[in-house]
């Protein structure tokens, strides 16, 4: 475990912008003194209500509370919703054309022409990949934002063609956009070394607190706090697979419970559900209250994810206080900061598992403390939106062209 809680990730790259977040002290019913109303948009994600991943729920979570604070915003979605308006958020379905390399990209361009037709002023979009898009926002009066992620043309899941966009984009979003958003000071030092770009660095948020009902511990036959709990895509660079293979190896009466699933990897699925262990369950992709009651009554949690930013399973069980067991990573040691047991392969994550059912009581709980803790000074959605409401207001004010 870091002795320190630091490494040079947790700190910005030089001549980068980040906006210091810290505590919310705003009501989040109403715009900041002083501030007006924005007509904001939201593209490059499935869409709200989140039932998919980390950019689903940020859309929701940022959408929600900026119109609950006097914004006009639209989120343009892939599926339907029987409501044009859902929380106070327009919503704009565009019908996307199903494809595991071309989807995202494609809805995205479908969603940039039918913004063109009604330009917001603000636009923000989601991935990297969509860089090549914002030039037409632009062009139509709209300042334009972009939310790079992670490197995912690491990702194991994307072709040679797919990896090579992605690298190609990654270039693009240095100057297409007006602006560059980071969610962690890791990927915010990768663009300004490989590119000499600086980025504004605004982080993932999460709740914190536990949720007390247990509903759908009571549907699974589950005991709290009687299963390590691990949630993701099952996808080959999320490791379900490892993390299986080191839990089975293992002796305890504690069940494992994997949750997620993904659209186009059913066979690497198929090899992660191939066990005769009967202590693992695999109920599927879960959200909501469910999602959040999990975390809040699990053992401790696993987070094996190698790809990506900051990553919002890792957050999100941080704030519910969870035993945190992390792949060491330059981002995922970023957010966890010292309040968690990192390992870095199979061997090691079935060390750490051995270590924590040994672990004494007021250790761990210690140690999920330190997590929330650190969740509340740093991750907050309430501060999380103060940063990207004065982003907006500073981009309108033609005061924040970083890229």
């Amino acid at each position: 475990m870091p002795g320190s809680g630091r490494s040079l990730a947790a700190r910005p790259a030089s001549g980068a912008r980040t906006f210091r977040l810290g505590k919310p002290g705003r009501g989040a019913s109403r715009p900041p003194a002083g501030a007006r109303a924005m007509r904001i948009a939201i593209l490059g994600t499935r869409g709200i209500p989140a039932s998919y991943g980390g950019f689903e729920t940020f859309a929701e979570e940022l959408s929600v509370r900026l119109a609950r604070r006097g914004h006009d915003v639209t989120v343009y979605c892939r599926s339907p919703h029987p409501e044009p308006v859902w929380r106070g958020v327009r919503l704009r379905y565009i019908p996307p054309l199903r494809h595991k390399y071309f989807e995202t990209v494609a809805h995205t361009f479908l969603s940039t022409l039918d913004l063109l037709r009604h330009p917001p002023e603000v636009a923000l979009y989601c991935n990297g990949a969509n860089a090549v898009f914002t030039p037409l926002a632009r062009r139509a009066g709209a300042r334009v934002a972009l939310n790079v992620d992670g490197l995912e043309r690491k990702r194991k899941k994307w072709n040679a063609l797919a990896r090579f966009w992605y690298h190609v984009s990654e270039g693009l979003a240095t100057f297409c956009p007006d602006v560059i958003v980071t969610d962690a000071h890791e990927i915010q030092r990768y663009y300004l070394e490989n590119y000499g770009a600086k980025s504004v660095f605004i982080p993932y948020g999460a709740e914190t607190g536990r949720t007390p009902t247990r509903a759908a511990l009571d549907a699974l036959g589950l005991e709290p706090e009687r299963y390590f709990l691990y949630v993701t895509r099952f996808e080959p660079e999320n490791n379900p697979l490892m993390v299986r293979r080191a839990f089975e190896r293992v002796e305890t009466e504690l069940r494992l419970v994997l949750v997620g699933d993904a659209p186009y990897a059913q066979d690497y699925i198929r090899r992660v559900k191939d066990t005769r262990d009967a202590r693992i369950l695999f109920p599927g992709a879960i959200y909501g209250q469910g999602y959040r009651e999990l975390q809040s009554h699990c053992y401790a949690y696993i987070h094996a994810t190698e790809v990506g930013g900051t990553h919002p399973a890792l957050i999100e069980a941080m704030g519910r206080g969870a035993l945190v067991l992390y792949l060491r990573t330059p981002e995922n040691e970023e957010v966890a900061g010292g309040a968690g047991l990192p390992f870095h392969d199979e061997d090691s994550l079935a060390a750490r598992l051995r270590e924590a059912l040994t672990m004494p009581e007021p250790e761990r709980r210690r140690l999920g403390e330190a997590a929330m803790r650190r969740v509340e000074e740093r991750y907050s959605w309430e501060a999380v939106t103060d940063a990207y409401e004065r982003l907006f207001e500073q981009m309108l004010a033609g005061s924040a062209h970083v890229g």
